[in-house]
């Protein structure tokens, strides 16, 4: 059984105020097309949403990055055509709020794939060398095969995503996909 896992792939981290920018913009066709093909399979599909308060003092990236993904707000939206296909499948589409990096650190994924059999992660979206890394990590310490998608994966770091890209890779044992 597998599962795609959508990471973050919401308008601030593609052109918003934390933006991968047109690497992101460029991933959102395939990022829509893979995410109706899972709902269509049938498979499990998990939108893993980064979630923020406003200057929240207890939070380690409010001094690393800009104020990003604040509840409520437009940036946390879905990107683009995603959006869409997150309406028209909202029963289909397990929504998921995460605060890391990971999407399994503080959140019930790894029940939710366990409960339902699932043994295969696919994950796309952004950053690849941030958020979609730590989820493939974690994902790997739990047991799971790893696919990466890279047509489907973008950073605002070149260098990052092509370091990221081969540690999936020749760490982690993932199957790295370009269609």
């Amino acid at each position: 059984m597998r599962a795609l896992i959508v990471i973050d792939f919401t308008n601030d981290f593609v052109d918003g105020s934390l933006p991968v920018g047109q690497p992101g913009i460029d991933i959102a066709p395939r990022v829509s097309e893979l995410t109706t093909s899972f709902v269509e399979n049938g498979d499990f599909v998990v939108m893993a949403v980064d979630l923020h308060e406003e200057n929240d003092p207890y939070h380690p990236e409010t001094k690393l990055f800009p104020s990003h993904n604040l509840r409520g707000s437009a940036g946390r939206e879905l990107y683009g055509s995603l959006k869409q296909v997150y309406e028209a499948n909202r029963e289909r589409i397990y929504w998921m709020d995460k605060t890391r990096y990971s999407s399994f650190c503080g959140t019930d994924l790894a029940l939710k794939l366990r409960e339902r059999g699932i043994t295969e992660l696919h994950l796309i979206g952004v950053c690849t060398d941030i958020c979609v890394l730590h989820t493939a990590v974690d994902a790997y310490n739990l047991g799971f095969a790893i696919t990466v998608h890279e047509d489907a994966v973008a950073s605002f770091n070149p260098a990052g995503h092509e370091w990221a890209l081969g540690h999936f890779r020749g760490s982690l044992g993932a199957t790295v996909l370009k269609a």
